[in-house]
């Protein structure tokens, strides 16, 4: 009987479906490459991934949990729900889990975000935004970062117009790294209509500096229409697994639920994030995101050093703003067994890995500044 693969002998039939127009538009994600298998020690710094592996509870817990996988998980994560709505102090109605943050991100798109309404972001921010945005009929709203590569609130709240349904905050900022505070995010708020949605993006929430993390929890209790972001692929180390959710008001996060897609969330994934959440594991959690701000700190007086000036950053990355040299740094990178991430003619993001990864990475800054 012949192959239904070969081509010679089942050619591909004409495709008349019809397309929307919309995707003809839209930007392609582009995620970190990994890194070349070709026996040379290689590290990937590309993706924003953490250099430590699911803590051991936590993955013995999605182990366990693998022997329910001929069954549906539980569609509304209530148990998930329950303690994070603990952690944050909310009704577990107010929790919306979903395949990671991008995915609430895309939920609330749909929730909130008509054919032709707009969606204002900065850019260069997260990758995903145009594509969410795009793919649902809504109109990007790109403002420039400034030039320290923070965002531009001045701008974005001059950008808002009565098509505008979206707002989003990605801090701190991935990829640039900049972070609002508690008195940036409430000034700019203060210019948002009551019916706009600011969603404030904080996957990278973790690694930032305790002492002056942004108060999200108490602007969420202040403002209506505020949503927040959250994530396990970073720090907790679940990346693979795809989890995330959104703490929102009621009637958004009944909203939430209503467009996401159905068992969404695997069974491991929210058996693993739940785990996430216990008391000892937090602890080990806690003591991984101090190595990581350390590690950050020492790259980024080392790079400091070499006379690189660089935005201040306040998640797990730093930024290298070398613009039309981007695809060259990468190249140059790659070339000596370190992935990076180019962000067209912008710049270059490096991911604060294992500590071997970020000595590679600062041997090779040096190099390419003594060219």
């Amino acid at each position: 009987m012949p192959s239904q693969s070969d081509p010679d002998r089942y050619p591909e039939p004409p495709e008349t479906v019809r397309l929307r127009p919309a995707l003809e538009k839209l930007p392609a994600y582009v995620p970190g490459r990994p890194a070349v298998d070709d026996g040379a020690r290689r590290f990937k710094a590309s993706s924003n991934e953490s250099p430590f592996p699911p803590v051991d509870a936590v993955r013995d817990a999605a182990i366990d949990a693998l022997a329910g996988s001929n069954r549906y998980p539980d569609m509304a994560a209530l148990e998930l729900r329950e303690a994070l709505g603990t952690k944050h102090g909310v009704d577990p109605s107010q929790i919306a889990v979903s395949t990671g943050s991008v995915a609430v991100s895309g939920d609330l798109v749909r929730a909130v975000v008509g054919e032709g309404d707009e969606v204002v972001y900065a850019w260069r921010s997260f990758e995903a935004y145009p594509i969410l945005v795009g793919s649902h009929g809504g109109v990007p709203v790109q403002v420039p970062l400034t030039d320290t590569f923070e965002h531009d609130l001045e701008a974005m709240a001059a950008a808002i117009t009565e098509r505008t349904r979206l707002i989003l905050l990605c801090t701190p900022n991935n990829p640039t790294g900049p972070s609002l505070s508690t008195e940036q995010i409430e000034e700019f708020l203060a210019r948002v209509p009551e019916d706009v949605v600011v969603a404030i993006d904080e996957a990278y929430r973790e690694f930032h500096d305790p002492a002056t993390v942004a108060g999200t929890a108490g602007i969420f209790r202040r403002h209506g229409n505020v949503v927040l972001l959250r994530t396990f692929s970073k720090l907790q180390g679940l990346a693979g697994l795809r989890i995330g959710y959104a703490v929102a008001h009621p009637r958004l996060a009944r909203a939430l639920s209503q467009v996401t897609v159905p068992f969404g969330s695997s069974l491991p994934a929210q058996v693993a994030a739940l785990s996430s959440l216990r008391g000892e594991v937090q602890e080990e959690l806690d003591q991984r995101a101090e190595w990581i701000r350390q590690e950050r700190s020492r790259v980024f007086a080392a790079l400091r050093g070499q006379s690189w000036e660089l935005p201040v950053s306040q998640g797990n990355f730093v930024f290298f703003p070398v613009g039309e040299d981007s695809a060259a740094f990468t190249a140059f990178a790659d070339e000596r067994g370190l992935v990076l991430r180019a962000y067209g003619s912008d710049g270059v993001r490096a991911t604060i890995a294992e500590q071997e990864a970020n000595d590679l990475l600062l041997e090779i800054a040096g190099e390419w500044r003594g060219r």
